[in-house]
Parts: structure tokens; C-alpha cells; sequence
């Protein structure tokens, strides 16, 4: 029987246009409902189209990213690697870690630290602490090559020197002792002031020469050393002279005060030659504690040596020769770029004898540190007075028109057996240097010809040795000027052409020429 078709009013079906109640709502549901199932249920089912080979090639690296081949599907992927970090020679690697750390929860993508190496030996982290303390940051490329010769020495310099404090100290102790016996505390205390008192005296007294440090800064350095074993003698000898050791002391005091200033005053120079770039404060640092290191070495070794009474004269002997052999290897070790009177004396002999400027290390090498600044036997004076140059007014007045181009003036004085450069008034720095190197050239010539002349003399077997005098004489002085104002026009730019090239710094300012200039009569 067919389904009675039912009719509803205007209102009814605008009610239902509106949504109706909820009970009419709901049996439109269940309505739409068995019509779609019904409807599937009687129709075949529509297969989506088959994607094509690339479209399912990109799916799949879209999905599970790009493909790899058959023998490797199984391997994991390798971790992306951020970037790669280096601390002091070991690596590490910052790695993309999708997955998180184990055990917490995953809030997104983090980074985690792969070493590169294996974990570090405890003795190797010992080490790195000990280089953190004794070479400068960057090292070896922060300093430059003969920072570890200079280094070692003067770690030894200072082991023996602290292992002689302690003899030395327990010496002074001692005398004071027997020289006071009766005497108070206050009495002693003040026998130690007063010592102490005379060495601050004559470290500001030695202080005057300031200037002289960086002229003769290796000469100094080394007299320095030499007074400071000095001082270490006299105090020993107040063990034998406890009735003197007032005056001992003060003396042994004031000598080891001098040296203390001379190596406070050259430290930072030759600090700051080894120096590559803004880190003289570090190398600075460090040096002093790799001297302090030493130093306490040798006193705790001195202190455990003393407990068994040694001979007094031998531990000095040994330890002074120890001491004075470091000093000397530290300072000749020193490699400095500029040019005082001893390197350009090296440097212009080596250009006149060879034709070639030495190097930085050569040139150091070659410096004599025995002389000290204060010595007179030197052959060529740089800026002396009108008097010390010249004899008399004819060599003056034959010498003049030589120089009327150049603002200085190059003589040889025969009674006195040196060479004299006088510095007019408007010389510059590049006029001193060359002054200088014009009187190392007469002075080379002097000498050439002074060997000849005494090799003729001894092949001669009809004269004495004796007969004639090895100084030339007036013509011939004149001539070997003449010449050496043609060597030095046409050789002065080619010796400073290759000092420069050696990496010599041109400078008058370490040559310390005197302050005597000379004007020309008519300003007068």
C-alpha cells in the first residue's frame, strides 16, 4: 500500500523553514541520515584517480624526505650539524636534536653538544692549567720565536736567585744576631730599617739615568745582575765581619736596589719586543709568573739543601756562576728591532764588510753587552763639543768645505784615536743616522788603512817597526774624508734600504747623540 503523502498547512511549513521544534529537528536528521546510508549502500563505490609516478614520488619525499638507495634504507640519518666550535686545539659539534633528550618532554627542536675527541686525559688538564698560567693567550703565535729561549733563562735566573736568598738570608740573620748580642729587639729592627732605608736611597739615586735604560737596554739589564750578585757576596760576608754588618748590609742593599731598578726599568721593553699585537699586558704577566715560579722552586730546593749545613763558599760559588751564566744567555737571547750604538755598529760593519745588512737575530746576536753606557773607549762619538773634534783651526777649515751640503760635519781626531760626528743646528733624525754611518765609514777606512800599513812595515826588513807612527797623516786623512763622502752619497740609501727590509726600525732616538750643534758664524 503507497505511502499516504501527508499535507501540512502554511504555518506548518513555514515552522519548519524556521527550524521548528526540537522534536521536529530531530526526525529530519534521522531522515537525511537513512537516505545517505541507503544511497551508498546501493551504489559502487568511486576509486579515486591513481596518482601518477611523480606525484607519488613527491608525497613520499615530502613525507619521509628524499630517497636514498636500496642498500642504505636502513641506516639512520645523520644528525644536521649547526656548526663546529674550537677551544684551545678541541672541537665541538652543535647538532639539530629534533627528538629531545630522553625522558622529558618534547616542547620543539633543540641543540646538543657532540665532542669531537675523546675526554681528557687528567694530566693534560693539568696541563692546560699550567699553560694558562705561564704562556701568554694565542701562544706560540702571540709571541714572537725567541720568547721560549728567553723565557727558560730567565726561569733559571730566578731559581738560583731564589735559592740564594735563603743562604743569604739566614747569613743576615745570623750576623745581626752575633753583632747584637746584647743588644734589645728594637735594636735589631732598627739595623734592618736602616739597611733597607740605604737601598731606597740608591734606587733613587740610580732612578736619574732613566734615558740610558732604553739606549743601552742590554748592557744595563746585565750590569743589573752583575750588582745584585754583588750585593749577594757582601751580605754573605757578614758572617765572617758581624761586627760590620751595618755597613755591610747597607752597602750589599744599596747594590742589589740598583739592580732591582735596572730590571724593573728594562722588563716592559723587552716584554713588550716579543709582544705580537695589544698583548703586552698578558705577556707581561705571564713572565713574571713564570719568574716567581722559579723563584719559589729554588728557595723551597735551597731551603731543604741548608737543613744539612753545606759549605757556605761552595753553594755561593756554585749557585753565582748559575745565576751570572743565565743572566748572560737571557739578555744575549733578547732580540730587539731597533738600533742603538752597538747593533748599528754590528749592522754598518756587516754592510761594509759583506754588503749585506744582518738580521734581527744575527744583529743581537753580534751586540757586546760587556760594555756598559758609561764607558769612553768607544771610536766614534755621536754630537761631542767643537773642542773634543778639533786640534786645531787648520783641520777645521780643511775639513768644512767637505760637508757644506750636509748638516753635519765627520773628522778624525789622531791624538785621541777617534772619530767625531758634529751635528749642525737644523739636523733632523735621517742627518744623525747618516752622520753615523758616515763616521763608521771613515772609521772602517782608517783601519783598512792603518793594516796596511803595518803588514808593509812587517814585510819590510830594512825598517823598524817602530820607525814611522800607524796614524795617518794629515793628507792622507783629508783624502779617506774625500772618499768617504762619495761612499756614503752613494751607499746610505742602499744600507738603509736593506735595514728596512730585515725589519730594522730607523730611529736616531737610541743613538743618543750628544746636544752640542753648530750654527754657522754669521748667526752667531
Amino acid at each position: 500500500m503507497a505511502p499516504i503523502p501527508l499535507k501540512q498547512s502554511t504555518s506548518s511549513a513555514q515552522t519548519l523553514a524556521r527550524g521548528g521544534v526540537p522534536e521536529t529537528r530531530g526526525l529530519i536528521r534521522e531522515a537525511v541520515r537513512a537516505t545517505a546510508a541507503a544511497t551508498l549502500a546501493s551504489s559502487p563505490p568511486i576509486a579515486p584517480p591513481a596518482p601518477t609516478l611523480q606525484e607519488d614520488r613527491i608525497r613520499a619525499e615530502v613525507r619521509f624526505g628524499p630517497p636514498v638507495d636500496a642498500g642504505l634504507a636502513l641506516v639512520e640519518p645523520a644528525p644536521r650539524v649547526l656548526c663546529c666550535e674550537e677551544i684551545d686545539g678541541r672541537r665541538w659539534n652543535y647538532v639539530l636534536d629534533v627528538e629531545g633528550p630522553p625522558g622529558k618532554s618534547r616542547r620543539g627542536p633543540s641543540v646538543r653538544v657532540v665532542p669531537m675527541q675523546g675526554p681528557v686525559a687528567p694530566l693534560e688538564e693539568l696541563m692546560s692549567f699550567v699553560r694558562s698560567y705561564v704562556v701568554p693567550e694565542g701562544f706560540p703565535d702571540s709571541v714572537t720565536p725567541s720568547y721560549v729561549p728567553y723565557m727558560t733563562w730567565r726561569a733559571l735566573k730566578h731559581f738560583f736567585g731564589g735559592a740564594m736568598g735563603v743562604f743569604t738570608t739566614q747569613t743576615l740573620l745570623s750576623s745581626v744576631g752575633i753583632s747584637k748580642n746584647r743588644a734589645t729587639s728594637g735594636a735589631v729592627a732598627i739595623n734592618w730599617i736602616l739597611k733597607d732605608g740605604a737601598g731606597r736611597v740608591g734606587k733613587m739615586l740610580f732612578a736619574r739615568q732613566g734615558k740610558k735604560f732604553d739606549y743601552d737596554l742590554k748592557q744595563l739589564r746585565f750590569a743589573g745582575d752583575l750588582l745584585m750578585e754583588l750585593g749577594a757576596g757582601v751580605e754573605l760576608a757578614t758572617a765572617a765581619f758581624p761586627q760590620l754588618f751595618l755597613p755591610l748590609a747597607c752597602a750589599a742593599n744599596v747594590a742589589k736596589n740598583v739592580g732591582a731598578v735596572t730590571s724593573t726599568s728594562t722588563r716592559t721593553p723587552i716584554y713588550k719586543a716579543y709582544a705580537k699585537g695589544e698583548n703586552i699586558g698578558d705577556v707581561t704577566a705571564k713572565g713574571e709568573c713564570v719568574g716567581n715560579i722559579a723563584d719559589l722552586l729554588g728557595t723551597g730546593l735551597c731551603i731543604l739543601i741548608s737543613k744539612r749545613k753545606p759549605s757556605l763558599v761552595a753553594s755561593f760559588t756554585f749557585l753565582s756562576c748559575g745565576y751570572v751564566f743565565s743572566a748572560y744567555q737571557e739578555v744575549k737571547s733578547v732580540v730587539l728591532n731597533t738600533l742603538n750604538r752597538a747593533r748599528f755598529t754590528v749592522a754598518v760593519d756587516s754592510f761594509l764588510k759583506t754588503g749585506h745588512v744582518p738580521s734581527l737575530k744575527e744583529g743581537n746576536s753580534k751586540e757586546n753587552i760587556f760594555r756598559p753606557p758609561w764607558s769612553k773607549h768607544t771610536s766614534v762619538v755621536l754630537g761631542p763639543r767643537f773642542f773634543e773634534a778639533f786640534q786645531e783651526p787648520s783641520s777645521f777649515l780643511a775639513t768644512q768645505p767637505l760637508f757644506e751640503k750636509e748638516r753635519y760635519m765627520v773628522t778624525y781626531n789622531p791624538s785621541k784615536d777617534k772619530i767625531y760626528a758634529l751635528l749642525k743646528d737644523q739636523a733632523k733624525s735621517d742627518d744623525i743616522l747618516k752622520a753615523a754611518f758616515h763616521a763608521h765609514v771613515l772609521l772602517y777606512f782608517i783601519r783598512l788603512s792603518n793594516a796596511n800599513r803595518a803588514l808593509r812595515k812587517l814585510g819590510s826588513s830594512n825598517q823598524s817597526k817602530y820607525d814611522e807612527p800607524l796614524l795617518p797623516s794629515s793628507v792622507d786623512f783629508l783624502s779617506q774624508v774625500a772618499e768617504s763622502c762619495k761612499i756614503v752619497s752613494s751607499s746610505y740609501g742602499i744600507f738603509k734600504g736593506k735595514a728596512a727590509e730585515q725589519g730594522w726600525i730607523m730611529s736616531d732616538s737610541l743613538l743618543n747623540p750628544g746636544r752640542a750643534r753648530l750654527f754657522s758664524a754669521n748667526e752667531c
